[in-house]
């Protein structure tokens, strides 16, 4: 006891407990409790409203309704899930496709709508990349189909550009030989359990010296593109993805007019679809730019084809060009090419030139009137809506 306590005659005052100490203890406590229960509320509402992976589909061109917070939380049972269409559902279409490859599709359908509303048509095809250092990501796919489009994976046998163009950890021969059966399995089983289809076009343009799986890099030999190939495909069909439609896309003749296409093809029981590569550099026409090619892919095969890149470089001429190239795939003569996809992309998004139909006003305008006379497949016709202006469409992100 204090001497002020004894003097005074007061027993000395008693420790309050922190309960007792005023209501503004109390009320911090209580608003702790609350914002950890809300949290935890919140991240189980989000857990719920993106268990489901399936994607909701409509049809090619076709983007499905947001769905709301109700429809996300009840997704488990609802009646509004797509059924899985089949492989054959798109191996051949009526018509042709219209594909885009650009930074954020699939994932944004804001990056979509936007160059859907430039073109005047929906696409039905986007084109992403995926290297070997990375595993299949079933929300790309997922992004795709919602926004009606038909998923294509470059599947790249390599960790990435900036390794160079030889890579000798991804040899060919390592691909056949087994080295990455993990890998490959694991991917392959992933994409069999996720049941939708998805286009594979694995180690394009083969036929060039600027990717490490060409024969002319990393090691590899004559002969061994073939062996890699069917080997991934034979992993493939062990894993039950019968899902998959194989896609093969050589570069165009042009930079390498020796390499024989006959010996890097791995046959049409190894392939659903043939491709090729093609970019309008000094060429005034498409049929300049395409035709030697196809003239090669037809004669190895009778499957369909698709230009798995297209794009022209900038120039006084590249409107006209663009123009020539739906002309060009409009005539009777290209009836088995099924579709094409637009490598709309400028240097800073990954191209080595600024390829994009958005590039000016007279690379869209002859962009969007020349689409609206091709016979697409399954695209929602948005060319009713206005011509929109170059700089409303160009995007960089």
């Amino acid at each position: 006891m204090s001497e002020t306590d004894e003097s005074s005659g007061r027993s000395p005052a008693k420790r309050l407990h922190w309960w007792n100490r005023g209501s503004g203890v109390r009320l911090r406590l209580w608003m702790a409790v609350n914002v950890v229960v809300l949290s935890l509320l919140s991240y189980g509402v989000y857990l719920l409203a993106n268990s489901s992976s399936e994607p909701v589909y409509q049809g090619l061109g076709v983007p499905a309704a947001e769905p709301g917070i109700k429809d996300r939380l009840t997704s488990g049972t609802s009646t509004a899930r797509s059924t899985v269409p089949k492989k054959a559902s798109f191996t051949a279409p009526e018509g042709k496709y219209f594909g885009l490859s650009s930074t954020q599709i699939p994932w944004s359908s804001k990056k979509t709508n936007t160059l859907a509303k430039a073109a005047g048509q929906r696409p039905t095809m986007s084109e992403y990349f995926v290297n070997w250092n990375e595993d299949f990501d079933p929300t790309a796919v997922d992004a795709s189909y919602r926004q009606g489009m038909l998923p294509v994976i470059s599947w790249q046998p390599w960790a990435g550009r900036k390794y160079g163009t030889d890579q000798p950890k991804y040899a060919l021969s390592k691909i056949a030989d087994g080295t990455y059966d993990a890998y490959v399995t694991r991917f392959a089983k992933a994409v069999a359990a996720h049941r939708w289809p998805v286009v594979i076009r694995f180690a394009h343009e083969m036929n060039g010296a600027w990717y490490p799986w060409s024969e002319q890099r990393s090691g590899n030999h004559k002969g061994d593109y073939v062996k890699a190939w069917r080997h991934v495909h034979d992993l493939f069909e062990q894993a039950g993805a019968d899902n998959a439609i194989w896609l093969w896309s050589p570069n165009i003749l042009r930079p390498v007019p020796k390499v024989s296409l006959a010996e890097l093809y791995p046959g049409d029981d190894y392939t659903d679809w043939i491709g090729t590569v093609g970019y309008a550099v000094h060429e005034k026409t498409a049929a300049a730019v395409f035709d030697p090619t196809l003239k090669k892919l037809r004669k190895l095969t009778d499957h369909p084809i698709v230009i798995t890149e297209a794009g022209a470089q900038p120039g006084a001429s590249k409107a006209a060009w663009i123009s020539d190239f739906f002309d060009w795939l409009g005539k009777s003569e290209q009836d088995d090419v099924i579709g094409f996809i637009w490598f709309e992309r400028d240097r800073e998004q990954g191209g080595g030139a600024d390829w994009r139909f958005t590039e000016n006003a007279a690379t869209l305008k002859a962009f969007r009137h020349g689409l609206a006379h091709i016979d697409l497949t399954g695209s929602a016709d948005l060319s009713t809506s206005g011509t929109p202006t170059a700089s409303a469409t160009t995007t960089t992100g």
